[in-house]
């Protein structure tokens, strides 16, 4: 493989104006696409076959009229009216208020017709304030009970629970339905959803707005890559004390998350994708493009400095250095593409995109950076930086480094530096025992939204539970008694349990054999006790069904999101032995060794360990008052992190201990080998690792908590890996290993094929071909 990377890095250095040409038309034609095929964002995690999902599709069977009302779906926004302190909101000035703002919600262009209309029975779906529609609700109680010999406190009751307004009449809402789809939202009418709210809060009212239409979709990002970039620049300055040669993988590093996020952006025309996946991807290709071309580059340089022409120094950089790039970008793009074998659409969208950034990244680095080094030739390194030294460190007459002394430490006592990076990674690892985990809602938004803030006026007004009701679809179709002692006695068997406020039938189909009952925790959406108590609802379903017959499911948006956490846990285990036995067995391709891929992946799960324990203790338990809301850990960050940081941590370890192998093959000793290659690729990887956690880092800047969190996961389990698994323990364990690290059985040696990452074929095909040369020239 390196013979051919030397023959790529060679052409595109002399034909670099093909090759820039290509990718700059490239980045044009994508950057086309996106303005003019690109789709709306869409935040929502449904998994479909989950028991919340088939409840759902149940519902959609059974009742017709409700089959667009899917809770992960619909378009709605919520509008919470708070009284002013002292008032309530039934007083003639208030009532008053909340009609401007009913006036202005009529005028939202996707409000449907009937919700425009004056309120009347004919027309249940026109828009009334809370004051009206609570008056309306006791009415029918009362009317119900008499009805139907009930008494009437349990009628009110029940009118209280579904009431629009607070028992205290303090707070109320207006739930508000859209028609279209989520293409449909466009800002201009997002801006009409939050202008509405005006006239109320004009008047003296705090009115919020939350709902699935008012969340926020905007793709986050912009001042996040412009603090990495700008750190990243100062790390290579100094690295290569050029100003030239830093800019060279910035410039190929923005043109490569150009193309990949006009890319995704387009992709947002043609399929559902998250207003996470873009930045997500940005924030891996971003990393991983600026360290694949500062790897080649050092290569370049240090090629130059033992003489070779410029364009046999790109052609042999690009085929030795270029070799663990591609290597390593494999690990991470098999990693990201393996969370499609998990079966979850939206985690699938996210590694498919963000694979699709790394592999931009590795093609950048191996074809359009020796392009712009042939494009500049002789000023490749030039600008040099006052005290600032740009000679090659890794040249043979360099004077030894602070690298070379450490790892000469370490290697004569291995066992003790071993010792103290496991138990430094132990001890952070322990918080992660807490680990929780939550889908990111209204609770989980900043405090300073107005989401959030409509989230909280309903707990305050309501309770917890109002956020976020039950719904449990009954089919008496086969049920051994009549169907509505069925329901009533699924309800008994509801309301019996301690977490919950209120349980009462709020529907039956035409044919009268299926029912939905509304369930009002006093829990929260997000709390355990909400979750133990979706399980045990389940749980009772078995004996009623063998008592009478009955069957029925659990669904709402807190159960379809406790189903998504759940699957996205149990599918931890599995995608974590795809992703590693793919690596491993990719490892022992590149360093033909069974041990050292072995205690490759065991220094990975150090890392990941360490990460998470960090990240429970930051986001989950609110160690360090970094951030001001402590929230359980977003559901599907656990897996995606998974497969981030395996990657990034076999990116290191392969351009670390390639080195390492490139010196063992070429005759030295074990422990000769561990120090020269880590002396030669400390420095490179320290820097690479620095601009990594730096890119990582400046997305904790973002709004956004998720791809906060993620920003600081990714930027610890970097600092981890490459700092104290891979510069700690690795060298220790190979030292302690010596020969045995690099055995590998003799039948498969025979079996696995040679792909030369360390260059052992380029430098024989090179040293023929120059063999070749000078009789000729003779």
């Amino acid at each position: 493989m390196a013979t051919y990377l030397y023959r790529i890095g060679r052409f595109a250095y002399r034909r670099k104006g093909v090759v820039l040409s290509a990718w700059l038309a490239l980045l044009v034609l994508v950057g086309v696409a996106a303005a003019t095929l690109s789709g709306p964002t869409k935040d929502s995690f449904e998994i479909p076959g989950t028991p919340a999902q088939q409840t759902q599709d149940l519902m959609a069977e059974r009742f017709p009229q409700a089959a667009g009302s899917d809770p992960m779906n619909a378009l709605s926004a919520r509008y919470v009216f708070a009284a002013p302190e002292g008032q309530t909101l039934d007083t003639p000035e208030n009532v008053a208020a909340m009609n401007a703002v009913l006036d202005e919600i009529r005028g939202i262009s996707l409000l449907p017709d009937a919700a425009r209309g004056e309120p009347s029975p004919e027309n249940p779906a026109a828009l009334v304030d809370p004051v009206v529609a609570d008056q309306q609700m006791r009415m029918m109680a009362e009317a119900t009970a008499q009805e139907q010999g009930m008494p009437v406190e349990a009628a009110l009751a029940n009118a209280q629970a579904l009431s629009p307004l607070s028992e205290d009449r303090t707070v109320g809402y207006v739930e508000v339905a859209l028609d279209g789809e989520w293409a449909d939202l466009t800002p201009e009418i997002k801006q009409e959803i939050t202008d509405a709210a005006e006239p109320g809060r004009d008047a003296g009212l705090d009115v919020q707005v939350g709902g699935s239409a008012a969340q926020d979709t905007e793709m986050p990002g912009g001042t996040a890559e412009l603090i990495g970039i700008g750190i990243a620049a100062i790390v290579l300055v100094i690295m290569f004390g050029s100003l030239v040669a830093a800019g060279l993988p910035l410039i190929t590093a923005i043109i490569g998350i150009g193309i990949s996020s006009l890319a995704i952006t387009t992709a947002t025309g043609f399929t559902e994708l998250s207003s996470m996946t873009p930045t997500l991807a940005i924030m891996i290709g971003l990393a991983v493009a600026i360290d694949y071309s500062l790897f080649i580059l050092s290569r370049y340089r240090h090629e130059l400095s033992v003489g070779t022409d410029r364009a046999e120094a790109a052609g042999r950089a690009v085929g030795t250095a270029g070799s663990a790039v591609v290597f390593a970008g494999l690990t991470v793009i098999i990693a990201l593409t393996a969370l499609s074998v998990v079966g979850i659409p939206f985690l699938t969208a996210m590694g498919l995109a963000a694979a699709f950034a790394v592999f931009i990244a590795v093609l950048i680095a191996l074809t359009l950076l020796p392009g712009i080094l042939g494009l500049f030739g002789a000023k490749a390194f030039a600008g040099k930086v006052p005290f600032l030294s740009g000679r090659d460190p890794d040249a043979d007459d360099a004077k030894p480094g602070f690298s070379s002394r450490y790892i000469a430490a370490v290697v004569k006592r291995p066992i003790v530096p071993l010792i103290a990076g496991v138990l430094l990674l132990a001890i952070v690892a322990l918080p992660a025992t807490g680990l929780r985990l939550a889908l990111p809602t209204e609770a989980t938004a900043d405090p300073a939204t107005s989401s959030r803030q409509a989230y909280d006026l309903m707990s305050e007004g309501f309770g917890p539970g109002k956020n976020g009701p039950l719904l449990v679809v009954v089919d008496a179709q086969d049920a051994s008694v009549p169907e509505q002692e069925a329901f009533g006695a699924v309800v008994s068997s509801i309301s019996a349990e301690d977490d919950v406020v209120n349980a009462q039938i709020v529907g039956v189909n035409e044919a009268g054999d299926t029912a939905q009952i509304l369930v009002t925790p006093a829990s929260g959406p997000s709390d355990q006790e909400t979750m133990t108590l979706v399980d045990t609802i389940r749980g009772h379903e078995s004996a009623l069904h063998d008592e009478i017959g009955v069957n029925y499911g659990v669904t709402g948006q807190t159960a379809m999101e406790l189903d998504v956490s759940d699957t996205l846990q149990g599918a931890l285990a599995p995608y974590l032995a795809v992703v590693v036995g793919l690596a491993f067995i990719l490892l022992m391709l590149v360093f033909r060794s069974i041990l050292v891929p072995l205690t490759a992946t065991l220094g990975f799960l150090l890392s990941v360990l360490a990460t998470f324990g960090a990240t429970v203790a930051v986001f989950q338990e609110g160690r360090g008052g970094l951030i001001s809301n402590p929230q359980p850990i977003v559901s599907f960050m656990p897996i995606f992190l998974i497969g981030v940081v395996f990657g990034l941590a076999m990116d290191y370890q392969v351009f670390l201990v390639t080195r390492m192998r490139e010196e063992y093959v070429h005759g030295a000793a074990p422990n000769d080998a561990v120090r020269t290659g880590f002396a030669h690729g400390a420095r490179v990887v320290t820097a690479a690792a620095v601009i990594m956690i730096s890119v990582f880092a400046a997305f904790m800047f973002e709004d956004n908590a998720l791809i906060k969190s993620m920003g600081f996961a990714l930027a610890a389990a970097v600092f981890f890996d490459a700092f104290i698994v891979r510069m700690i323990i690795i060298p220790s364990v190979m030292s302690f290993l010596g020969d045995k690290a690099w055995w590998l059985p003799k039948w498969l040696d025979k079996i696995l094929p040679n792909v030369d990452v360390e260059g052992e074929k380029l430098r024989r095909h090179l040293d023929a071909t120059r063999e070749e040369s000078e009789p000729a020239r003779s």
